[in-house]
């Protein structure tokens, strides 16, 4: 790849993020989405959220590590515990961290 090509490739991402980012705002009211697409997107941060955490969490050394040895896949199984028990997530960060620690020292 010359700089040209490189040049390109960004000026066409520039524009794809510039039309899919401000379609909404350019739009307005134009465009309605059916229900049912409202309704799934409301489950997009969640989606997104677990894509980024459950590989960190089953990864180790890029195999899959789905044993007792694992103290992050542990440590997230508690935290998920934990918040669903008291739904303070303040609480969930630090029980989590807490029991990472202490799995990771035990183990």
């Amino acid at each position: 790849m010359n700089a040209s090509d490189i040049w390109l490739t960004i000026f066409f991402l520039f524009i794809a993020t510039i039309l899919t980012r401000c379609s909404f705002f350019l739009l307005g009211n134009a465009v309605k989405l059916p229900p049912k697409v409202q309704h799934a997107l409301r489950y997009a941060p969640a989606v997104a959220l677990a894509a980024i955490v459950v590989p960190d969490l089953v990864l180790a050394d890029g195999n899959a590590s789905l044993n007792w040895l694992n103290p992050k896949l542990f440590a997230g199984i508690g935290a998920g515990l934990f918040f669903i028990g008291t739904r303070h997530l303040l609480g969930t960060i630090a029980a989590g961290m807490a029991l990472y620690t202490g799995l990771r020292l035990l183990l």
